[in-house]
């Protein structure tokens, strides 16, 4: 296999940030600006892989690899590292956390037999370092720390509760779990004001997303399936009443005529 060359892809973004030759677009642009086309290049990714799209993906992997490069080179800019500094960076990282593949004197060997363990180790490594890093910086070490507030809402909530389960705050199996929601949809019931039932709503998802975990379900991952499933519903609603006087149009009876014949379609053709 050749060896990938990433300097063009390099050179390119140090002609665009230019001050005096480059595009002003390019220029005009900060972290915080750029931030959010990084969040939106990882999810095209993820759409790519979900469609089993490896063209669209290879295209897709080639946006969020210059998202990299773009952050690498405004830090370059602002004299606070480069590219280098990151690549040498997750190289010593992948190290840390994997010293099954990369023993050293200061990383010892774990046991990693299969995934489990190895995910385990992981996860054991990250809080260590946590740890460090709340010492230097003299915060109080919690278990929330590094949990990144842009996350998208369903992920942060199951990457808290995994957190907490670490310290021994859980369910002990996921019958507590599915409890909570009962709970919580009687919370929302009770609720007075737009504002309770804002907060009370929000409890019942976090105890879903929780449900979901002790289930061993990706919460973020099973909500994009069963948006796709709602989608692909309602578009086959649409055109099952083109021939017709148009969906729109429709009573609410015969709206909901198509969405059984739209969900027998998709049973049918699954079996």
């Amino acid at each position: 296999m050749q060896q990938p060359d990433i300097k063009p892809l390099t050179d390119i973004m140090r002609a665009l940030r230019d001050p005096e030759t480059g595009c002003p677009w390019d220029i005009a642009q900060n972290f915080a600006s750029i931030a959010p086309y990084t969040i939106e290049e990882a999810y095209e990714v993820a759409d790519a892989i979900e469609r089993g799209d490896m063209d669209e993906l290879r295209d897709e992997l080639g946006d969020l690899l210059l998202q990299v490069i773009f952050h690498s080179q405004m830090a370059d800019d602002a004299g606070l590292f480069d590219l280098n500094d990151v690549i040498l960076s997750i190289c010593d990282k992948m190290r840390r956390r994997h010293p099954h593949v990369f023993p050293t004197d200061s990383l010892q060997t774990q046991d990693a037999t299969n995934a489990a363990q190895v995910a385990g180790n992981w996860e054991d490594i990250k809080a260590s370092e946590r740890a460090g890093k709340s010492r230097a910086a003299q915060r109080d070490g919690s278990e929330m720390d590094g949990v990144a507030i842009a996350l998208p809402a369903l992920l942060r909530a199951q990457k808290l509760q995994k957190r907490a389960a670490r310290s021994g705050f859980d369910w002990p199996d996921a019958e507590g779990a599915k409890a909570k929601i009962f709970e919580e949809i009687a919370e929302v019931e009770a609720a007075g004001t737009a504002a309770e039932i804002e907060e009370e709503i929000g409890d019942l998802l976090f105890a879903a997303v929780n449900y979901a975990r002790h289930s061993g379900v990706d919460a973020e991952a099973a909500l994009r399936k069963g948006s796709a499933k709602f989608e692909n519903r309602f578009r086959h609603m649409e055109r099952s009443a083109k021939a017709g006087a148009g969906f729109a149009r429709l009573t609410i009876d015969e709206k909901e005529e198509l969405w059984r014949a739209a969900k027998l379609e998709r049973k049918t053709a699954k079996d």
